[in-house]
C-alpha cells in the first residue's frame, strides 16, 4: 500500500485512491482559511485542493489542465489537484499558503 507523507503526518492508502478522500478522512489539513468550508468536494472546479506533489501519481484530467490554466493558478506552478489525482506510489504532499494554496513559503 502507498504511504503518503503530508507534513509530519503519514497516512497509507491502497493503490488507485483519490487523494483528496485519502487527505480528508486523514484528517490532514488540505484546505486553508475559508476553503475548509468553501469548496467544490472534489469536483475539480474550485481549485482550493491545489497541492505539490512528489511521487507517483495520474496524469492530469481535462478538467484539472483547464482548472490550473485560470488565476489564481498558473499551469507552470507544477500544483496539482488533490481532488483529479489517483495515488500510484509512495507521496510527499505540500501544502503552500493561500486560499487557493498556491503561494510559495510553506503551509
Amino acid at each position: 500500500m502507498p504511504k503518503i507523507r503530508f507534513g509530519d503526518r503519514d497516512v497509507e492508502c491502497p493503490e488507485g485512491a483519490n487523494l483528496r478522500v485519502v487527505l480528508v478522512r486523514a484528517r490532514m489539513p488540505l484546505y486553508n482559511d475559508a476553503a475548509r468550508a468553501l469548496n467544490c468536494r472534489g469536483r475539480g472546479l474550485c481549485g482550493t485542493c491545489a497541492v505539490r506533489i512528489e511521487g507517483a501519481v495520474s496524469e492530469p484530467t481535462e478538467l484539472e489542465r483547464l482548472r490550473l490554466r485560470l488565476p489564481p493558478h498558473a499551469p507552470s506552478s507544477g500544483l496539482r489537484l488533490a481532488c483529479q489525482c489517483k495515488v500510484l506510489g509512495d507521496l510527499v504532499v505540500t501544502k503552500l499558503r493561500g486560499a487557493f494554496g498556491q503561494r510559495e513559503g510553506g503551509a
